[in-house]
């Protein structure tokens, strides 16, 4: 097959305009990806966070950290380390602070801002807010 002069360098023209697709595709499969983990991240967070409260009420035993405060939960949760989660970008609560007495019901919201960078996408550089709850009742 022989080649005309005019077709000289369509083949790399062909390759940059797909591969820019596929890149664009790629990028955004990771981190929509990215996504769903910090999403799930959050929801067991909030899970985690409650489980820790509810066993630090005001009457808890064997525990250095006793009637549990909303400040003490939101450093317990930065505290978890995920990866590829960003503490500074998180923030958690409880209501009541401070935790009651046994038997009383405690809630736990978890709050986490999403920075969604996909290259050459022009809606790059938005953030995506999570958020999940989890309430449950103190058992010391």
């Amino acid at each position: 097959m022989t080649k005309r002069p005019d077709e000289e360098g369509s083949t790399l023209v062909e390759f940059a305009i797909g591969a820019s697709v596929l890149f664009l595709t790629l990028f955004g499969i990771i981190s929509m990806s990215l996504a769903l983990y910090s999403c799930n991240f959050v929801a067991q967070a909030a899970r985690d966070a409650a489980r820790y409260a509810i066993v630090r009420g005001t009457s808890c035993v064997g525990f250095t950290d006793c009637d549990i405060t909303s400040a003490e939960v939101n450093t317990y949760v930065k505290g978890l380390n995920y990866p590829g989660i960003i503490s500074g970008n998180l923030t958690a609560s409880l209501s009541p602070s401070p935790a009651g007495g046994p038997g009383s019901t405690i809630t736990v919201t978890v709050l986490y801002t999403f920075p969604m960078d996909i290259p050459f996408w022009p809606h790059s550089g938005t953030t995506i807010h999570m958020g999940s709850t989890s309430s449950m009742v103190v058992s010391q």
